[in-house]
């Protein structure tokens, strides 16, 4: 429901999550080889490859050449990633900010005092 809410008040919406997520894979750590993130991402390497071949089009990430290993390829993102990350992070934070709103002080409330539970659950999918 987020993202078609989103899309549907946003026109340039139109990023597919699987690339949302490697701009977040990046933001978080760059420069990256393609094969790193691909196991952080639990994607395969052909897959991620073929994302970045799509966002180096549309300018979003570059590759260069790993200077630890001249055999290695790594990518890292563009100014123009950076902004559309952000802008996309915070196009979602307003969408949810204004749903919150429209709910009960009670309401509020619970979902507030299950943000750390929920963290660390979120915690425990990530270490497997």
């Amino acid at each position: 429901m987020l993202r078609a809410g989103i899309r549907s008040d946003i026109s340039w919406e139109t990023l597919p999550m699987a690339q949302v997520e490697i701009l977040q894979s990046l933001a978080e750590s760059s420069p990256a080889r393609v094969n790193d993130m691909a196991e952080r991402l639990h994607l395969a390497q052909s897959t991620v490859s073929g994302l970045i071949g799509q966002m180096m089009a549309s300018g979003l990430v570059s590759r260069d050449i790993d200077a630890n290993d001249r055999r290695a390829a790594v990518v890292t993102i563009t100014a123009a990633g950076e902004e559309q990350l952000r802008e996309w992070e915070g196009a979602h934070v307003l969408w949810i900010e204004r749903a919150l709103a429209r709910l009960s002080a009670a309401d509020q409330s619970a979902i507030s005092s299950s943000l750390p539970a929920l963290r660390r659950l979120t915690d425990s999918l990530t270490e497997g």
